[in-house]
Protein backbone atom coordinates (compact mmCIF):
# COMPACT_ATOMS: atom_id res chain seq x y z
CA UNK A 1 0.00 0.00 0.00
CA UNK A 2 1.38 3.37 -1.01
CA UNK A 3 2.30 5.78 1.78
CA UNK A 4 3.16 9.25 0.50
CA UNK A 5 3.66 11.11 3.77
CA UNK A 6 4.33 9.74 7.23
CA UNK A 7 3.51 11.09 10.63
CA UNK A 8 6.07 13.88 10.50
CA UNK A 9 4.69 15.88 13.40
CA UNK A 10 7.01 16.68 16.29
CA UNK A 11 6.85 14.38 19.28
CA UNK A 12 7.36 15.36 22.91
CA UNK A 13 11.03 14.41 22.62
CA UNK A 14 11.44 16.73 19.64
CA UNK A 15 10.08 19.66 21.66
CA UNK A 16 12.57 18.93 24.44
CA UNK A 17 15.50 19.46 22.09
CA UNK A 18 17.36 22.78 22.23
CA UNK A 19 16.57 25.36 19.56
CA UNK A 20 19.85 24.78 17.71
CA UNK A 21 19.02 21.10 17.22
CA UNK A 22 15.51 21.81 15.92
CA UNK A 23 16.48 24.44 13.35
CA UNK A 24 17.86 23.00 10.10
CA UNK A 25 21.11 24.34 8.61
CA UNK A 26 20.61 26.91 5.86
CA UNK A 27 21.19 24.52 2.92
CA UNK A 28 18.87 21.84 4.29
CA UNK A 29 16.25 24.47 5.19
CA UNK A 30 16.19 25.71 1.58
CA UNK A 31 15.88 22.14 0.28
CA UNK A 32 13.14 21.39 2.80
CA UNK A 33 11.13 24.35 1.51
CA UNK A 34 11.31 23.05 -2.05
CA UNK A 35 10.56 19.42 -1.12
CA UNK A 36 7.60 20.41 1.05
CA UNK A 37 5.53 20.96 -2.11
CA UNK A 38 2.91 18.13 -2.31
CA UNK A 39 3.54 17.91 -6.05
CA UNK A 40 7.01 16.47 -5.42
CA UNK A 41 5.53 13.08 -4.50
CA UNK A 42 2.99 13.04 -7.34
CA UNK A 43 5.26 10.89 -9.61
CA UNK A 44 5.24 8.15 -6.95
CA UNK A 45 1.45 8.01 -6.99
CA UNK A 46 1.47 7.92 -10.80
CA UNK A 47 3.96 5.03 -10.74
CA UNK A 48 1.85 2.98 -8.32
CA UNK A 49 -1.27 3.75 -10.35
CA UNK A 50 0.52 2.46 -13.45
CA UNK A 51 1.44 -0.74 -11.60
CA UNK A 52 -2.18 -1.12 -10.45
CA UNK A 53 -3.39 -0.85 -14.04
CA UNK A 54 -1.02 -3.64 -15.11
CA UNK A 55 -2.07 -6.23 -12.52
CA UNK A 56 -5.22 -7.39 -10.77
CA UNK A 57 -3.95 -6.30 -7.34
CA UNK A 58 -4.28 -2.79 -5.95
CA UNK A 59 -0.87 -1.63 -4.69
CA UNK A 60 -2.31 1.83 -4.01
CA UNK A 61 -4.70 0.79 -1.25
CA UNK A 62 -3.88 -2.83 -0.34
CA UNK A 63 -0.92 -4.74 0.96
CA UNK A 64 1.84 -3.90 3.42
CA UNK A 65 2.38 -0.13 3.68
CA UNK A 66 5.49 1.27 2.05
CA UNK A 67 7.83 3.63 3.81
CA UNK A 68 6.72 7.26 3.30
CA UNK A 69 7.75 8.32 -0.19
CA UNK A 70 8.54 11.83 1.07
CA UNK A 71 11.10 10.29 3.43
CA UNK A 72 12.51 8.05 0.70
CA UNK A 73 12.89 11.02 -1.66
CA UNK A 74 14.81 13.02 0.93
CA UNK A 75 17.03 10.06 1.81
CA UNK A 76 18.04 9.63 -1.82
CA UNK A 77 18.75 13.35 -2.21
CA UNK A 78 21.05 13.19 0.82
CA UNK A 79 22.74 10.09 -0.60
CA UNK A 80 23.66 11.76 -3.88
CA UNK A 81 24.71 15.03 -2.24
CA UNK A 82 27.11 13.21 0.07
CA UNK A 83 28.20 10.14 -1.93
CA UNK A 84 27.33 7.77 0.94
CA UNK A 85 26.40 4.15 0.35
CA UNK A 86 23.05 2.83 1.56
CA UNK A 87 24.38 1.45 4.84
CA UNK A 88 26.34 4.62 5.61
CA UNK A 89 23.32 6.73 4.67
CA UNK A 90 21.04 4.95 7.14
CA UNK A 91 23.68 5.06 9.87
CA UNK A 92 24.40 8.77 9.45
CA UNK A 93 20.72 9.74 9.31
CA UNK A 94 20.05 7.69 12.44
CA UNK A 95 22.80 9.53 14.33
CA UNK A 96 22.01 13.08 13.12
CA UNK A 97 19.21 15.17 14.60
CA UNK A 98 19.29 17.56 11.64
CA UNK A 99 19.16 14.80 9.01
CA UNK A 100 16.32 13.09 10.88
CA UNK A 101 14.29 16.28 10.84
CA UNK A 102 15.07 16.89 7.20
CA UNK A 103 14.01 13.34 6.26
CA UNK A 104 10.80 13.70 8.36
CA UNK A 105 11.76 10.88 10.73
CA UNK A 106 10.74 11.53 14.36
CA UNK A 107 13.10 10.60 17.19
CA UNK A 108 10.78 7.78 18.26
CA UNK A 109 10.68 6.18 14.77
CA UNK A 110 13.36 3.98 13.22
CA UNK A 111 15.14 4.96 10.03
CA UNK A 112 14.14 2.69 7.09
CA UNK A 113 16.45 -0.28 6.61
CA UNK A 114 19.11 0.07 3.94
CA UNK A 115 17.73 -2.92 2.01
CA UNK A 116 14.32 -1.22 1.82
CA UNK A 117 15.80 1.94 0.32
CA UNK A 118 18.06 -0.03 -2.02
CA UNK A 119 15.29 -2.26 -3.38
CA UNK A 120 12.88 0.65 -3.81
CA UNK A 121 15.44 2.43 -5.98
CA UNK A 122 15.39 -0.43 -8.49
CA UNK A 123 11.67 -1.12 -8.35
CA UNK A 124 10.55 2.46 -8.86
CA UNK A 125 12.80 2.90 -11.91
CA UNK A 126 14.03 6.06 -13.57
CA UNK A 127 10.55 7.21 -14.67
CA UNK A 128 9.67 8.33 -11.14
CA UNK A 129 12.92 10.28 -10.79
CA UNK A 130 12.45 11.90 -14.20
CA UNK A 131 8.94 12.90 -13.13
CA UNK A 132 10.40 14.54 -10.01
CA UNK A 133 12.92 16.43 -12.18
CA UNK A 134 10.10 17.77 -14.36
CA UNK A 135 8.23 18.75 -11.19
CA UNK A 136 11.26 20.69 -9.91
CA UNK A 137 11.62 22.50 -13.25
CA UNK A 138 7.91 23.32 -13.28
CA UNK A 139 8.14 24.68 -9.75
CA UNK A 140 11.09 26.88 -10.76
CA UNK A 141 9.13 28.25 -13.71
CA UNK A 142 6.03 28.98 -11.63
CA UNK A 143 7.43 30.16 -8.32
CA UNK A 144 11.05 31.17 -8.88
CA UNK A 145 12.60 33.83 -11.06
CA UNK A 146 13.66 31.50 -13.86
CA UNK A 147 12.99 32.48 -17.47
CA UNK A 148 14.89 30.04 -19.71
CA UNK A 149 16.58 31.75 -22.64
CA UNK A 150 19.29 29.36 -23.78
CA UNK A 151 20.33 25.74 -23.56
CA UNK A 152 23.60 23.89 -23.83
CA UNK A 153 23.92 20.15 -24.35
CA UNK A 154 26.83 17.76 -24.23
CA UNK A 155 27.42 14.05 -23.80
CA UNK A 156 29.73 12.30 -21.40
CA UNK A 157 30.42 8.77 -20.22
CA UNK A 158 28.77 7.27 -17.16
CA UNK A 159 31.29 4.57 -16.39
CA UNK A 160 30.06 1.13 -15.42
CA UNK A 161 31.16 -0.17 -12.03
CA UNK A 162 33.54 -2.76 -13.49
CA UNK A 163 37.28 -3.35 -13.66
CA UNK A 164 39.28 -2.89 -16.83
CA UNK A 165 38.34 -5.80 -19.12
CA UNK A 166 40.85 -8.24 -20.65
CA UNK A 167 40.20 -11.47 -22.53
CA UNK A 168 41.96 -13.51 -19.85
CA UNK A 169 40.13 -11.70 -17.05
CA UNK A 170 36.75 -12.27 -18.71
CA UNK A 171 37.54 -15.96 -19.17
CA UNK A 172 38.45 -16.20 -15.47
CA UNK A 173 35.13 -14.58 -14.56
CA UNK A 174 33.32 -17.03 -16.84
CA UNK A 175 34.95 -20.00 -15.08
CA UNK A 176 33.93 -18.72 -11.66
CA UNK A 177 30.37 -17.74 -12.65
CA UNK A 178 29.67 -21.03 -14.44
CA UNK A 179 30.83 -23.08 -11.46
CA UNK A 180 28.79 -21.00 -9.02
CA UNK A 181 25.63 -21.06 -11.15
CA UNK A 182 25.91 -24.83 -11.62
CA UNK A 183 26.21 -25.35 -7.86
CA UNK A 184 23.00 -23.39 -7.34
CA UNK A 185 21.21 -25.49 -9.96
CA UNK A 186 22.38 -28.72 -8.30
CA UNK A 187 21.11 -27.41 -4.95
CA UNK A 188 17.70 -26.54 -6.45
CA UNK A 189 17.32 -29.64 -8.67
CA UNK A 190 18.49 -32.79 -6.81
CA UNK A 191 18.13 -35.01 -9.90
CA UNK A 192 21.04 -33.26 -11.63
CA UNK A 193 24.08 -35.53 -11.48
CA UNK A 194 26.45 -33.49 -13.63
CA UNK A 195 28.77 -30.89 -12.19
CA UNK A 196 31.03 -28.06 -13.34
CA UNK A 197 34.55 -28.34 -11.98
CA UNK A 198 35.76 -25.05 -10.57
CA UNK A 199 38.96 -24.34 -12.49
CA UNK A 200 39.64 -21.04 -10.75
CA UNK A 201 43.02 -22.17 -9.37
CA UNK A 202 44.29 -23.16 -12.82
CA UNK A 203 43.03 -19.88 -14.28
CA UNK A 204 44.55 -17.75 -11.52
CA UNK A 205 47.91 -19.48 -12.03
CA UNK A 206 47.86 -18.40 -15.67
CA UNK A 207 46.76 -14.87 -14.80
CA UNK A 208 49.71 -14.49 -12.43
CA UNK A 209 52.07 -15.77 -15.14
CA UNK A 210 50.45 -13.33 -17.53
CA UNK A 211 51.18 -10.43 -15.21
CA UNK A 212 54.82 -11.43 -14.91
CA UNK A 213 55.11 -11.83 -18.68
CA UNK A 214 53.75 -8.35 -19.43
CA UNK A 215 56.62 -6.74 -17.52
CA UNK A 216 59.18 -8.00 -20.06
CA UNK A 217 57.76 -5.98 -22.99
CA UNK A 218 59.56 -8.02 -25.64
CA UNK A 219 58.52 -9.91 -28.74
CA UNK A 220 58.68 -13.17 -26.81
CA UNK A 221 56.35 -11.69 -24.22
CA UNK A 222 53.66 -11.11 -26.85
CA UNK A 223 53.75 -14.77 -27.84
CA UNK A 224 53.58 -15.82 -24.19
CA UNK A 225 50.61 -13.51 -23.56
CA UNK A 226 48.74 -15.04 -26.47
CA UNK A 227 49.50 -18.58 -25.28
CA UNK A 228 48.39 -17.89 -21.71
CA UNK A 229 45.22 -16.09 -22.85
CA UNK A 230 44.27 -19.00 -25.12
CA UNK A 231 44.92 -21.48 -22.29
CA UNK A 232 42.62 -19.45 -20.03
CA UNK A 233 39.95 -19.45 -22.73
CA UNK A 234 40.31 -23.25 -23.03
CA UNK A 235 39.59 -23.58 -19.32
CA UNK A 236 36.43 -21.53 -19.85
CA UNK A 237 35.42 -23.75 -22.78
CA UNK A 238 35.82 -26.85 -20.63
CA UNK A 239 33.56 -25.36 -17.97
CA UNK A 240 31.14 -24.32 -20.70
CA UNK A 241 30.74 -27.89 -21.97
CA UNK A 242 30.08 -29.20 -18.47
CA UNK A 243 27.60 -26.38 -17.75
CA UNK A 244 25.58 -27.19 -20.85
CA UNK A 245 25.18 -30.81 -19.66
CA UNK A 246 24.02 -29.60 -16.24
CA UNK A 247 21.52 -27.25 -17.88
CA UNK A 248 20.14 -30.02 -20.10
CA UNK A 249 19.65 -32.33 -17.09
CA UNK A 250 17.93 -29.58 -15.10
CA UNK A 251 15.53 -28.84 -17.93
CA UNK A 252 14.59 -32.52 -18.34
CA UNK A 253 14.02 -33.04 -14.62
CA UNK A 254 10.94 -32.02 -12.68
CA UNK A 255 12.52 -32.52 -9.25
CA UNK A 256 12.82 -29.73 -6.73
CA UNK A 257 14.77 -29.59 -3.48
CA UNK A 258 12.83 -29.18 -0.20
CA UNK A 259 12.49 -25.53 0.73
CA UNK A 260 13.02 -24.35 -2.85
CA UNK A 261 9.99 -22.77 -4.50
CA UNK A 262 9.19 -23.32 -8.20
CA UNK A 263 10.15 -19.71 -8.83
CA UNK A 264 13.50 -20.25 -7.07
CA UNK A 265 14.17 -23.32 -9.18
CA UNK A 266 13.34 -21.41 -12.35
CA UNK A 267 15.62 -18.51 -11.32
CA UNK A 268 18.56 -20.86 -10.74
CA UNK A 269 18.13 -22.46 -14.17
CA UNK A 270 17.70 -19.07 -15.86
CA UNK A 271 20.87 -17.77 -14.18
CA UNK A 272 22.87 -20.73 -15.47
CA UNK A 273 21.43 -20.25 -18.95
CA UNK A 274 22.45 -16.58 -18.91
CA UNK A 275 25.95 -17.44 -17.65
CA UNK A 276 26.37 -19.96 -20.49
CA UNK A 277 25.37 -17.36 -23.08
CA UNK A 278 27.84 -14.81 -21.71
CA UNK A 279 30.64 -17.37 -21.45
CA UNK A 280 30.09 -18.38 -25.07
CA UNK A 281 30.41 -14.75 -26.08
CA UNK A 282 33.66 -14.41 -24.10
CA UNK A 283 35.28 -17.45 -25.71
CA UNK A 284 34.11 -16.38 -29.17
CA UNK A 285 35.57 -12.90 -28.65
CA UNK A 286 38.94 -14.39 -27.73
CA UNK A 287 38.91 -16.58 -30.84
CA UNK A 288 37.97 -13.66 -33.09
CA UNK A 289 40.65 -11.43 -31.61
CA UNK A 290 43.50 -13.84 -32.34
CA UNK A 291 41.98 -14.63 -35.76
CA UNK A 292 42.21 -10.94 -36.63
CA UNK A 293 38.43 -10.57 -37.01
CA UNK A 294 36.50 -7.44 -36.03
CA UNK A 295 34.38 -7.71 -32.88
CA UNK A 296 31.23 -5.67 -33.44
CA UNK A 297 29.49 -5.80 -30.04
CA UNK A 298 32.19 -6.50 -27.47
CA UNK A 299 31.20 -7.80 -24.04
CA UNK A 300 33.28 -6.12 -21.33
CA UNK A 301 31.81 -7.59 -18.15
CA UNK A 302 29.84 -10.65 -17.06
CA UNK A 303 28.42 -8.71 -14.12
CA UNK A 304 27.22 -5.72 -16.15
CA UNK A 305 26.48 -7.24 -19.58
CA UNK A 306 24.94 -4.02 -20.92
CA UNK A 307 28.16 -2.01 -20.57
CA UNK A 308 30.09 -1.37 -23.78
CA UNK A 309 33.40 0.28 -24.74
CA UNK A 310 33.18 3.98 -25.57
CA UNK A 311 35.97 5.64 -27.57
CA UNK A 312 36.33 9.24 -26.38
CA UNK A 313 39.80 10.10 -27.68
CA UNK A 314 41.05 11.46 -24.36
CA UNK A 315 44.75 11.19 -23.66
CA UNK A 316 44.33 9.83 -20.13
CA UNK A 317 41.41 7.50 -21.01
CA UNK A 318 41.23 6.73 -24.73
CA UNK A 319 38.55 4.10 -24.07
CA UNK A 320 35.98 4.09 -21.28
CA UNK A 321 33.49 1.37 -20.48
CA UNK A 322 29.85 2.09 -19.73
CA UNK A 323 27.17 4.33 -21.14
CA UNK A 324 26.88 7.60 -23.04
CA UNK A 325 24.64 10.07 -21.21
CA UNK A 326 23.45 13.37 -22.70
CA UNK A 327 23.02 16.26 -20.26
CA UNK A 328 21.13 19.40 -21.26
CA UNK A 329 21.02 22.56 -19.18
CA UNK A 330 18.55 25.41 -19.65
CA UNK A 331 19.66 28.81 -18.34
CA UNK A 332 18.19 32.29 -18.01
CA UNK A 333 21.20 33.90 -19.72
CA UNK A 334 24.49 33.12 -21.42
CA UNK A 335 26.73 35.20 -19.18
CA UNK A 336 29.86 33.86 -17.52
CA UNK A 337 28.97 31.59 -14.59
CA UNK A 338 25.39 31.02 -15.76
CA UNK A 339 23.72 28.23 -13.78
CA UNK A 340 20.46 26.65 -14.85
CA UNK A 341 18.47 23.45 -14.51
CA UNK A 342 19.26 20.09 -16.06
CA UNK A 343 16.61 18.18 -18.00
CA UNK A 344 16.11 14.45 -17.33
CA UNK A 345 19.23 12.76 -18.76
CA UNK A 346 19.13 10.52 -21.83
CA UNK A 347 21.38 7.46 -21.90
CA UNK A 348 22.40 4.61 -24.17
CA UNK A 349 25.01 1.86 -23.87
CA UNK A 350 28.23 2.13 -25.87
CA UNK A 351 29.35 4.75 -28.37
CA UNK A 352 26.22 6.70 -29.29
CA UNK A 353 26.13 9.73 -31.58
CA UNK A 354 25.11 13.04 -30.06
CA UNK A 355 22.16 13.54 -32.39
CA UNK A 356 20.78 10.07 -31.60
CA UNK A 357 19.86 11.20 -28.08
CA UNK A 358 18.87 14.76 -28.98
CA UNK A 359 15.23 14.06 -30.08
CA UNK A 360 14.48 12.56 -26.65
CA UNK A 361 16.04 15.63 -25.04
CA UNK A 362 13.89 17.90 -27.21
CA UNK A 363 10.81 15.95 -26.09
CA UNK A 364 11.69 16.82 -22.49
CA UNK A 365 11.70 20.51 -23.40
CA UNK A 366 8.22 20.11 -24.83
CA UNK A 367 7.06 18.17 -21.74
CA UNK A 368 7.97 21.03 -19.38
CA UNK A 369 6.84 23.74 -21.81
CA UNK A 370 10.21 25.45 -22.35
CA UNK A 371 11.23 27.33 -25.47
CA UNK A 372 14.66 28.89 -25.89
CA UNK A 373 16.23 31.44 -28.22
CA UNK A 374 19.79 30.08 -28.31
CA UNK A 375 21.33 26.62 -28.23
CA UNK A 376 25.05 25.87 -27.87
CA UNK A 377 26.52 22.44 -28.60
CA UNK A 378 29.91 21.01 -29.47
CA UNK A 379 31.29 19.86 -32.81
CA UNK A 380 29.87 16.35 -32.39
CA UNK A 381 26.40 17.60 -33.30
CA UNK A 382 25.28 17.99 -36.89
CA UNK A 383 23.65 21.31 -37.73
CA UNK A 384 20.75 20.02 -39.83
CA UNK A 385 19.75 17.28 -37.39
CA UNK A 386 20.17 19.56 -34.37
CA UNK A 387 17.98 22.31 -35.85
CA UNK A 388 15.39 19.73 -36.85
CA UNK A 389 15.29 18.19 -33.35
CA UNK A 390 15.00 21.60 -31.63
CA UNK A 391 12.39 23.00 -34.00
CA UNK A 392 9.62 22.40 -31.45
CA UNK A 393 11.55 24.25 -28.72
CA UNK A 394 11.16 27.64 -30.35
CA UNK A 395 13.58 26.99 -33.25
CA UNK A 396 16.57 28.47 -31.39
CA UNK A 397 19.63 29.81 -33.15
CA UNK A 398 22.12 26.94 -32.97
CA UNK A 399 25.78 27.57 -32.22
CA UNK A 400 28.13 24.64 -32.96
CA UNK A 401 31.67 24.96 -31.63
CA UNK A 402 34.20 25.27 -34.43
CA UNK A 403 31.59 25.55 -37.20
CA UNK A 404 32.25 28.25 -39.79
CA UNK A 405 28.50 28.61 -40.47
CA UNK A 406 27.68 30.04 -37.04
CA UNK A 407 25.61 33.22 -37.29
CA UNK A 408 26.09 36.46 -35.38
CA UNK A 409 28.82 39.00 -34.86
CA UNK A 410 32.25 38.11 -33.59
CA UNK A 411 31.29 39.22 -30.10
CA UNK A 412 28.14 37.09 -30.18
CA UNK A 413 30.04 34.02 -31.36
CA UNK A 414 32.63 34.45 -28.62
CA UNK A 415 29.87 34.78 -26.00
CA UNK A 416 28.16 31.63 -27.21
CA UNK A 417 31.46 29.75 -27.35
CA UNK A 418 32.18 30.62 -23.72
CA UNK A 419 28.65 29.61 -22.81
CA UNK A 420 29.08 26.24 -24.48
CA UNK A 421 32.39 25.57 -22.71
CA UNK A 422 30.51 25.97 -19.43
CA UNK A 423 28.85 22.65 -20.17
CA UNK A 424 32.19 20.93 -19.50
CA UNK A 425 32.34 22.53 -16.06
CA UNK A 426 28.74 21.57 -15.34
CA UNK A 427 29.46 17.92 -16.19
CA UNK A 428 32.57 17.97 -13.99
CA UNK A 429 30.54 19.50 -11.15
CA UNK A 430 27.87 16.83 -11.52
CA UNK A 431 30.44 14.05 -11.41
CA UNK A 432 32.46 15.40 -8.49
CA UNK A 433 29.61 16.57 -6.26
CA UNK A 434 26.71 14.27 -7.13
CA UNK A 435 28.32 10.97 -8.18
CA UNK A 436 27.27 11.04 -11.84
CA UNK A 437 30.65 9.87 -13.14
CA UNK A 438 30.34 6.19 -12.23
CA UNK A 439 27.05 4.34 -11.96
CA UNK A 440 26.90 2.05 -8.94
CA UNK A 441 23.82 0.31 -10.34
CA UNK A 442 24.25 -2.42 -12.95
CA UNK A 443 22.71 -2.44 -16.42
CA UNK A 444 21.29 0.24 -18.68
CA UNK A 445 18.25 0.72 -16.46
CA UNK A 446 20.46 0.97 -13.39
CA UNK A 447 22.63 3.62 -15.05
CA UNK A 448 19.53 5.61 -16.01
CA UNK A 449 18.27 5.50 -12.43
CA UNK A 450 21.66 6.57 -11.06
CA UNK A 451 22.13 9.48 -13.45
CA UNK A 452 18.56 10.71 -12.92
CA UNK A 453 19.03 10.83 -9.14
CA UNK A 454 22.26 12.81 -9.60
CA UNK A 455 20.46 15.32 -11.85
CA UNK A 456 17.54 15.62 -9.42
CA UNK A 457 19.86 16.36 -6.48
CA UNK A 458 21.62 19.02 -8.55
CA UNK A 459 18.37 20.64 -9.70
CA UNK A 460 17.03 20.76 -6.15
CA UNK A 461 20.17 22.54 -4.95
CA UNK A 462 19.87 24.99 -7.85
CA UNK A 463 16.18 25.76 -7.33
CA UNK A 464 16.74 26.20 -3.59
CA UNK A 465 19.14 29.05 -4.38
CA UNK A 466 16.80 30.86 -6.77
CA UNK A 467 14.89 33.86 -5.38
CA UNK A 468 11.16 33.40 -4.84
CA UNK A 469 8.91 35.38 -7.14
CA UNK A 470 6.90 37.90 -5.16
CA UNK A 471 3.22 38.40 -5.87
CA UNK A 472 2.11 41.88 -7.03
CA UNK A 473 0.09 42.38 -3.87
Amino acid sequence: MLTLNGNDGDTLWDHLLPEGARVLPADLARLDEVLADPGMVAPFRARFQHLADQCSADPLHRGRPTIPMATYLRLMVIKHRTGWGYETLVKEVSDSLHLRRFCLIPLTSPVPDESTVRKLTRRLGHEVVDGCIRGVIGKALRERRLRPRALRADSTVAEADIRYPTDAGLAADAVRVLARSARRVRAAVPAVSGRVRDRSRAVQKRLRALGRTLRRRTGEAKAAVRRLTEETAEQARACLGEAKKVLAQARRSRSRAPGISPAGRARAIAALEQAIGLAEQVTEQTRMRFAGQKIADRLVSLFDPDARPVRRGKLAKPTEFGYVVQLTEVTANTRRGARGLLLPPKLEAGSTHENTLLPATAAELDAVGITVREAAVDAGFGRARTEEALAGAGSPEVFIAGDADNAGSRRTRRRRARFRVGCEGRISHLKRNYGAGRSRLKGTEGARIWESWAVLAYDLDTVARLPVRRSPG
